[in-house]
């Protein structure tokens, strides 16, 4: 995974709410087993028509957003667990979800995928998804280090919550596997002190 400790970026909004994972990759593309080239087919049924041509209103073919954050309404993820959701929002480009909620198991996926799962108030996301919608080169600081979330257009700073973990992981740019590989030296000298019985 790439690290992740601050980004800069615009923000691309999709203000609907309970946006589940079929929506985001439908079941139809679920055939690989590796991360790479869902990002195509990143909510394939709302950004194309029949005939694979985009559509001009839908948001990710719209030439005015461009970032690398999407914004989305409430309960972001729901449905089923597949892990391709957040493989599909990684592959296009996406290193940030912004909503009000978040599904536990997407949340999870995404942490796993590199992807950061940011939640806000409702308020908070209300603002955003409309100062976007105005402004699309509105500036949005994502800040993971300090768990912040900063609008300089509105010198306003917005915390949020990470598991310290994950948080770890995003940082370094560890999946689990690294996480426990990095940790070795620790865990030989463990071994080294530690009082065997038998």
């Amino acid at each position: 995974m790439e690290k992740f400790q601050t980004l800069h970026t615009t923000g691309r909004p999709l203000p609907l709410e309970n946006i589940d994972t079929d929506q985001i990759i439908p079941a139809r593309f679920l055939k690989a087993t590796t991360r790479e080239g869902f990002g195509t087919n990143l909510f394939c049924d709302w950004r194309y028509h029949a005939d694979g041509a985009p559509k001009a209103d839908f948001v990710l073919n719209d030439p005015r957003y461009q970032g690398q954050i999407l914004v989305a309404g409430k309960n972001f993820g729901c449905g089923s667990s597949r892990e391709h959701a957040a493989w599909a929002l990684y592959d296009a480009g996406f290193r940030t979800v912004i909503s009000s909620y978040f599904a536990d198991i997407f949340r999870g996926n995404a942490l796993n995928t590199g992807l950061l799962p940011l939640q806000v108030s409702d308020e908070v996301l209300a603002r955003l998804l409309a100062a976007i919608e105005a402004n699309p080169q509105l500036e949005l600081v994502v800040d993971l280090p300090s768990q912040t979330l900063a609008v300089p257009a509105w010198s306003e700073t917005f915390s949020f919550a990470i598991d310290g973990y994950k948080k770890e992981c995003l940082i370094n740019g560890y999946d689990d596997i690294d996480f426990l590989v990095n940790q070795k030296s620790a865990i030989e000298a463990f071994e080294k002190k530690r009082a065997w019985t038998w």
